[in-house]
């Protein structure tokens, strides 16, 4: 068996499926890992037989389990009520997960599934001369997440920030350069002096409503390409991508495209053409909408009473390009909840239109970010900045480090790595439907269930491999299968399958439970096995240390896919 790779999950389907005489299928649907590990590795619910066998589920599992007695890979079969419970010969799956971990590194837990399909993840997509706020963390996070575990599956990604740079708000903010614009100040703080001036309009516009029609002629003339007007959204659209480039780099995400609105403003026109060619469009109250009362959803308006698109337009056009140019497998939109409307909207028309394909694109909606005081204490007021946010969060970490390790080498870069990750583990922590309660306190906690829980786990994994000096020493797999180290071996093992469960459900909480599971187990592991204690036989020792340097293999990865740097020392 020594250097085989072998997946037992397979070979134990399909030995049920040769067994009972049931499709492969039907079995892999039904299988499922038992709550507790004193009942095995892997469960068959014996009630889907009930029906063709006409005998009662703990018959079927009482005499199924006597076919097992002879297999070498499975240790035991045992029959559990209507359940058939299956128990691995430890030694022999220890030495076969271990030995893959280590050979294949950090491409253990990789699959081939998405092999020559394209998944494009649109993500983040803040408005240009605005805020980059916390609220856009939950959108960034969740999908630089999903792209990493897309590409983890064999996916060819294509990272998509669709900006919002477009629209009657530019023709205000243009407006409002021209009468209040101090270029000094732009220059020197974009976003806070842009705001400042568009903050300005809507006062001033209040008092002097004729602003407004000033601002629809600054937007008209965007619109027809201007010149001067052009140069200065341009210029507001290069300042601000600085500006967000910052806070991506200080996250560790980048994107492929930065595509936003204005990119889709000529390609409209030829939507709108198809579906009125269609016969698809209708007026109502002056605009031109596509009925979806089949569906129980709200008309989707294309033209307004002015002739104007809106939003729907736009994504529409938007996703007949990304079509066109990648061929997609599945096209995803991270965006909030409240938009899930739109989307329902705009897949429906393009179903209408005959785009099949319309059924491969999906709206991966997430909740709100809540503060329990209202407000954190920044400099902003109302709005709370995702830069901020990230430099109280290296702060306070850092802070944590010099009272606890003062003699630390690589203090602040250390601080960086676990104050950005205990942010993105907070917002990748639950399901991504629920609201985040934003809370330092249980970010930055070093015990709970939190970034910096997992990143010493890994640590104090790295800190044993160095002590150790290397790890030369016989391995023994058969002196490493008690209950402790084989729940971690068990663990590792279900790395890729928690892989896929977050890229079928669009769900990166999946990896960050596997992960944190991990981690706890680890450290369970080592507080019951002794590694380098100097009573500890060597061939033990060496054995332990093969399931540390694995354990940390996969920790790295898991966190990786979150986004989530690793530290060699905490």
């Amino acid at each position: 068996m020594k250097g085989e790779l072998m997946n037992y999950r397979e070979y134990t389907i399909d030995k049920i499926a040769e067994t009972a005489e049931l499709e492969r299928e039907q079995i892999e649907k039904a299988v499922e890992i038992p709550p507790e590990q004193r009942l095995g590795d892997l469960a068959f619910p014996c009630f889907v037989l009930a029906k063709k066998l006409r005998m009662a589920p703990p018959m079927i599992a009482k005499n199924l389990a006597e076919k097992f007695a002879e297999d070498k890979h499975i240790a035991k079969a045992e029959a559990v009520g209507g359940y058939l419970n299956f128990f691995y010969n430890r030694t022999e799956f220890t030495e076969s997960v271990i030995n893959e971990v280590l050979e294949k590194g950090e491409d253990y837990g990789k699959a081939s599934i998405g092999t020559g399909k394209t998944v494009l993840v649109e993500y983040s997509s803040p408005n240009i001369a605005k805020p980059f706020h916390i609220g856009h963390l939950f959108s960034t996070a969740i999908g630089n997440s999903l792209e990493r575990i897309y590409r983890q599956l064999g996916y060819k990604t294509v990272k998509l920030n669709h900006l919002g740079d477009w629209g009657t708000q530019f023709g205000k903010l243009i407006c409002a350069y021209k009468r209040w614009g101090d270029d000094a100040a732009i220059e020197k703080d974009p976003i806070n002096e842009l705001l400042k001036i568009y903050v300005k309009f809507h006062d001033e516009a209040e008092r002097h409503p004729e602003l407004e029609e000033e601002a629809r002629e600054y937007f008209k003339m965007l619109e027809e390409g201007e010149p001067e007007t052009t140069a200065l959204w341009q210029r507001f659209r290069d300042l601000s991508l600085v500006e967000f480039k910052r806070v991506y780099d200080m996250l560790g995400v980048s994107f492929d495209s930065y595509a936003g609105e204005s990119f889709y403003s000529d390609k409209m026109p030829e939507v709108v053409d198809i579906l009125r060619d269609k016969g698809l469009l209708k007026e109502s109250n002056g605009a031109q909408v596509v009925d979806l009362s089949e569906l129980n959803i709200p008309p989707c308006i294309i033209l307004k009473s002015d002739g104007a698109t809106i939003y729907a337009t736009r994504d529409i056009a938007a996703a007949l390009y990304r079509k066109r140019t990648y061929d997609f497998y599945k096209n995803i939109y991270v965006v909030g909840i409240p938009q899930a409307l739109h989307f329902k909207q705009i897949f429906a028309v393009m179903k209408k239109a005959g785009w099949d394909w319309a059924d491969d694109c999906a709206h991966v909606g997430f909740g709100l970010v809540k503060f329990p005081d209202k407000k954190l204490s920044t400099r902003h007021g109302d709005v709370v900045f995702l830069e901020d946010v990230l430099n109280e969060s290296i702060q306070k970490t850092l802070d944590i480090i010099t009272e606890n390790s003062p003699e630390m080498e690589n203090k602040e870069e250390v601080a960086k790595k676990i104050g950005i990750g205990a942010i993105l583990y907070a917002f990748l922590k639950n399901s991504r439907e629920k609201d985040i309660v934003f809370s330092w306190d249980s970010m930055l906690d070093f015990e709970g269930e939190s970034a910096p829980y997992v990143q010493y786990s890994y640590a104090r994994g790295r800190s044993i491999l160095r002590r150790s000096g290397g790890n030369s020493g016989a391995i023994d797999y058969s002196l490493i299968t008690s209950d402790e180290e084989y729940a971690l071996v068990s663990q590792i093992n279900a790395f890729q399958s928690a892989v896929i469960d977050a890229a079928e459900k669009n769900e990166p909480f999946y990896v960050n439970r596997y992960v944190t599971n991990l981690a706890r187990l680890f450290n369970k592991f080592y507080n019951s096995c002794p590694i380098l204690k100097d009573e500890i036989a060597p061939e033990v020792r060496s054995s332990r240390l093969a399931l540390v340097s694995a354990s940390c293999e996969v920790i790295k990865s898991a966190l990786g896919l979150l986004g989530i740097e690793t530290v060699e020392c905490m």
